[in-house]
């Protein structure tokens, strides 16, 4: 269950989630319909076969869970469906509907296919932590992200959390740190970059498991790329990929972490999430207290 990208948000720490446990049960995961294209709601983050228990905590981490049940019904297949059914009517009507009718028909033909459409399922997890007040969600995309906060808000009625806001350009020092600057204590480079040329449209130069302190970097520095993605290892607990857009891409879990699973007692499966979790939420804390204090990101309403 450990998480392998984090997108991040910042909420006020005062948020109240004390009633999170009458609330969950109200906007749990309802089966898509048979007319629905997609639906959402909260499952549990230990499966979907948990009905009982729809989120878990540690302290101050709260894990919950988004679920998602979509049908799969291409556009092409919905298009061929709506041009026989247009041909039919040219050769037996002699006639070619308008756009109103085309519209009508391609509904109708939607709601003829849809109950019959496979279904997909799918689940994001978001980590909140309630004492910093800053929320992860196990993503790339911001909006991915950005759905979640809003099933969140959707059930706790407000929930003012913001995309990281760093008051310093995370490009300017992902490139000093490449050029040779000294990086934060414990943090050190991986082996892989993304350069770009500031100006637009510029040309991207993308490095994998290569030597970044090398004369070939230092040629793309000189020729005024920037830096926009940086690999970089966080002792040896964490590896992990850092945007321009403070998004944690390829978040890896290394042994300097992992054995500390090896003291655990663990004697079932909800045992061993248990020691996951604990150690998830704690690294990623220390990975966020190091990005704010770096980034000098503002507090929610800051």
């Amino acid at each position: 269950m450990f998480f392998r990208n984090l997108t991040m948000f910042r909420f006020p720490a005062s948020a109240d989630f004390s009633v999170i446990a009458t609330l969950l049960p109200q906007v749990q995961l309802k089966p898509v319909g048979a007319l629905e294209m997609v639906s959402r709601g909260f499952i549990s983050p230990f499966g979907r076969e948990e009905k009982e228990i729809l989120s878990h905590r540690i302290g101050d981490a709260l894990w919950l869970t988004v679920g998602t049940e979509s049908k799969i019904l291409p556009n092409t297949a919905v298009n061929d469906a709506l041009g026989r059914k247009l041909e039919q009517i040219e050769q037996n009507e002699g006639r070619k509907p308008g756009g109103r009718e085309r519209k009508r028909l391609k509904d109708d033909l939607l709601h003829e296919l849809l109950p019959r459409a496979l279904t997909t399922s799918g689940r994001t997890d978001v980590l909140l932590d309630l004492q910093l007040g800053y929320a992860v969600v196990d993503t790339s995309s911001r909006k991915t992200g950005e759905n979640v906060m809003s099933d969140i808000r959707g059930m706790l009625g407000t929930f003012p959390a913001m995309p990281l806001n760093a008051e310093v350009a995370p490009r300017s020092i992902l490139t000093n740190w490449i050029a040779g600057e000294s990086l934060p204590d414990g943090l050190s480079l991986g082996e892989e970059c993304q350069l770009q040329d500031p100006a637009q449209g510029g040309a991207v130069v993308k490095c994998q498991y290569q030597e970044l302190r090398c004369d070939e970097i230092d040629k793309h520095l000189d020729a005024g790329k920037q830096v926009t993605r940086l690999a970089l290892v966080l002792e040896d607990n964490l590896s992990f990929v850092l945007g321009e857009d403070m998004v944690v891409r390829k978040l890896k879990f290394l042994d300097g972490a992992l054995d500390k699973l090896d003291q655990v007692e663990e004697d079932s499966r909800r045992a061993e999430l248990d020691a996951r979790f604990a150690l998830q939420s704690g690294e990623i804390r220390r990975l966020f207290l190091l990005l704010e204090r770096v980034f000098k990101i503002s507090k929610a309403g800051g």
